[in-house]
């Protein structure tokens, strides 16, 4: 019994991770006709021609198009979830800790700019569910960045501020890379844009405790990022 379950549960899982690629393959290519064309002027054909699958075959996956935006747009919050968790765990120190958050935020809307957009472009057309959904995982992401904030505050390394405005400018500058990249790529890299980003906000929150803390993690050669 134990061996047929064992076996039942490897085939769900195969079956899942199948279902998972084959629906991931229509978010890609929505994301991109969405980004290029707009949402309106592109049709469920059209997004399953780009996939190279029958139009009713997407239905299999998804509702409608509606839902494929969904999809496109928290897979951006969802990578968020996964990866400024990651980044923050190789830290103990709250100074690095917020650093390797805000990088790794930078980083996700960097390999996601045109789903990073598509939130701001298209959130308002969808049913107040998805809306609420989309609301939850954000303010569920941005606390990962309050977290750090608050830590620091803490133990003396930061002014005492807002604490949830204060992610919010941190999330909005990190967006600030998908909004202007077809300028901003042009005067520099994205670890550059990251970089300057995270100085622009240690220099104006960094306490006179935190400004000798943070020399001494430079001096010890810690990774800042």
């Amino acid at each position: 019994m134990s061996n047929l379950s064992s076996v039942n549960r490897r085939t769900l899982k195969a079956g899942n991770d199948m279902l998972s690629d084959r629906r991931q393959k229509f978010v890609a290519a929505a994301t991109e006709l969405f980004s290029n064309n707009g949402f309106h002027e592109t049709t469920v054909k059209q997004i399953a021609e780009k996939a190279g699958a029958s139009p009713g075959l997407v239905y299999n996956y998804v509702r409608d198009k509606e839902e494929l935006l969904l999809l496109a747009i928290t897979g951006v919050l969802e990578s968020y979830k996964e990866e400024v968790p990651k980044a923050v765990s190789r830290h103990d120190d709250p100074i690095l800790r917020f650093s390797a958050a805000l990088s790794a935020y930078v980083r996700v809307v960097a390999d996601k700019p045109k789903a990073t957009l598509l939130a701001y472009r298209y959130t308002a057309i969808l049913p107040p569910p998805m809306r609420e959904r989309i609301k939850d995982l954000e303010v569920e992401t941005n606390q990962i960045i309050s977290d750090c904030i608050t830590a620091c505050i803490a133990v003396g390394y930061f002014k005492e501020t807002n604490v949830d405005v204060l992610s919010y400018r941190a999330v909005l500058l990190a967006h600030g890379w998908a909004l202007k990249s077809w300028r901003l790529s042009r005067l520099h890299g994205v670890e550059e844009y990251m970089n300057g980003t995270l100085d622009l906000f240690l220099a104006a929150l960094l306490t006179s405790n935190g400004q000798r803390h943070y020399k001494d993690l430079c001096e010890e050669g810690a990774t800042l990022r």
